[in-house]
């Protein structure tokens, strides 16, 4: 049998368990109305959650740096492509995170990747929730060192693992917010058990920098955390800030220990000046215009009081990430491809991003929604969940 026959029936058989995967094609501009292939449709899928991606101030910055430095930086970081605009926005987040340092990254995989894998290597240990991103799971089995899965949100399981762990070094790694769950980590407890045993703890807070917080600060500021609870934190610009990329905040040493070693920041170009220059706009706009956040949680609260009068089976979270649980794979996809028809963009989450027997709809609400939008998809999921 030839490469492409054998990759042909491995194809047939997602299919068949109704996992396979299609892509859209998107023609406008990020919002909660877009045009997809060819349609205007409601958008209950981006991660744009403070509506900044579309941003007029953002989009003007972008092309007045591009004006200025182009489209491409040209080069890594460590050779010529670490502009003036590159470095303001660390400061920028320096500063927002109440860290020493800021050190950018092209996306959050990488920022993820590069962390682990700088700080960890065979011999050491490292400790993960079972429902951590991709990213912060794939770093562990690249780093080389043992990857232990503590139960979800479990501080007691995670200290039973350690209690017996002969690691070198351990580090404890947890998403701040869960992204296919849409929950918070408990980092409160996470972060007594990693200082009582004396182990740094790394939080991945890509769904709740710019969002939770009272200041937009994430879920540290959420349950009132620093650099010594958690000494390592990484964020990504692609949703709440509505730009691309991430970036990883810590000590001097941390920063200046993974622009030495840290490979997928050494080896890659970085990103451009002007995505930098669009993310310091829109970290302006995150600071000063605090009604955003407020309105998305009054948004979150209109949805899951409508949804529980419906008697929809959603997720415990209180979070832009609102997951409605249907089960069955073909059950999610027909659900998801019904609310399509009436112009409704919800994504069907399948096996293997969550559990097996756990397919959901991962409804996702922004700021730059309204009401009626809020109250169309209630009605649109009324008159198909049932079917």
């Amino acid at each position: 049998m030839s490469l492409d026959e054998e990759l042909t029936q491995g194809l047939k058989e997602r299919k068949a368990q109704a996992q396979y995967r299609t892509r859209h094609i998107t023609e406008s501009a990020a919002g909660p109305l877009i045009t997809l292939d060819g349609r205007s449709v409601l958008n209950f899928c981006s991660n744009d959650y403070l509506g900044l991606a579309n941003h007029p101030q953002v989009v003007q910055a972008f092309k007045d740096a591009a004006d200025h430095y182009g489209v491409g930086s040209s080069a890594s970081h460590l050779i010529n492509g670490h502009s003036r605009l590159h470095h303001e926005l660390e400061e920028a987040f320096a500063e927002f995170t109440q860290r020493p340092r800021v050190l950018l990254f092209s996306t959050g995989y990488m920022a993820n990747l590069a962390v682990i894998s700088a700080l960890l290597s065979k011999g050491d240990h490292v400790f993960e929730d079972r429902l951590n991103h991709a990213s912060l799971l794939d770093a562990g089995i690249l780093s080389q060192a043992r990857l232990q899965r503590y139960q979800h949100n479990d501080p007691k399981d995670l200290q039973n693992k350690l209690a017996t762990s002969k690691g070198r070094r351990k580090l404890i790694v947890s998403d701040g917010v869960f992204s296919m769950d849409g929950d918070l980590a408990h980092l409160d407890k996470l972060s007594a058990v990693a200082q009582q045993q004396k182990i740094a703890l790394m939080v991945d807070d890509a769904h709740g920098l710019g969002v939770l917080g009272k200041c937009g600060g994430g879920s540290v500021e959420h349950y009132g955390l620093g650099i010594e609870q958690v000494p390592i934190l990484m964020g990504t610009l692609g949703k709440a800030f509505g730009t691309f990329g991430a970036f990883v905040a810590g000590s001097e040493v941390l920063i200046e220990t993974l622009i030495q070693q840290a490979r997928p920041y050494i080896y890659t170009t970085a990103m451009p000046p002007a995505v930098a220059a669009a993310t310091l706009a829109s970290l302006t706009l995150v600071n000063e215009e605090n009604w955003r956040r407020q309105k998305l949680y009054e948004l979150i609260q209109r949805f899951r009081i409508g949804a529980q009068q419906l008697g929809l089976a959603l997720m415990a979270s209180d979070t832009a990430i609102q997951p409605l649980l249907v089960g069955e794979n073909h059950k999610a996809v027909a659900l998801s491809e019904a609310l399509l028809r009436d112009g409704i963009m919800v994504s069907a989450i399948r096996p293997p991003t969550v559990p097996a027997g756990t397919a959901r709809l991962r409804i996702t609400l922004s700021a730059a929604h309204d009401e009626a939008q809020i109250d169309r998809l209630l009605e649109g999921l009324r008159q198909h969940s049932t079917k």
